[in-house]
């Protein structure tokens, strides 16, 4: 018979002090983003809890230097609302990574974690800079290498 393992305060404290350094650098925003909502999430630590934070911290640097496949960058467009009448804008993904790529990544990201309060908490740990700088250098992250796809034959 299999036993089912949750996650432990323990295992929360450690997971809370794990942080992980991503560059962006060249790197395809969609598939960044799912490996970093996977690590805020802790769906890659086999002690995954859904209902506990069990994921670890996440910190992106060279933001500015993220790319996008296609034509998707003067194709697709970003919405949202102001709160006033006719208060509804559009921006598109070229704008967004020349003026604001911490956003779009911090978007990006946010839209691949579940939908509660617990994801609030989980991109709260995701800290995005545009530079290679960044000030999380007490927190000893660790570079992340990406995952890669196996070799076709």
């Amino acid at each position: 018979m299999t036993k089912t393992t949750l996650a432990t305060v323990a295992t929360n404290q450690t997971a809370m002090n794990t942080w992980h350094v991503i560059d962006a650098k060249g790197r395809t925003l969609g598939r960044m983003a799912t490996e970093i909502a996977t690590i805020l999430m802790g769906k890659h630590r086999p002690d995954y809890t859904p209902h506990q934070l069990v994921g670890e911290g996440v910190i992106v640097i060279n933001a500015g230097q993220v790319k996008v496949t296609g034509n998707k960058a003067e194709t697709r467009e970003y919405t949202y609302y102001t709160g006033f009448p006719g208060g509804l804008r559009e921006v598109k993904l070229a704008d967004y990574i020349e003026h604001a790529p911490e956003e779009l990544i911090r978007l990006s990201v946010r839209r691949m974690l579940p939908k509660n309060r617990l994801a609030r908490k989980m991109i709260s740990r995701l800290k995005v800079y545009r530079s290679e700088a960044h000030p999380h250098v007490a927190q000893k992250p660790t570079p992340h290498s990406p995952k890669r796809a196996p070799s076709a034959r």
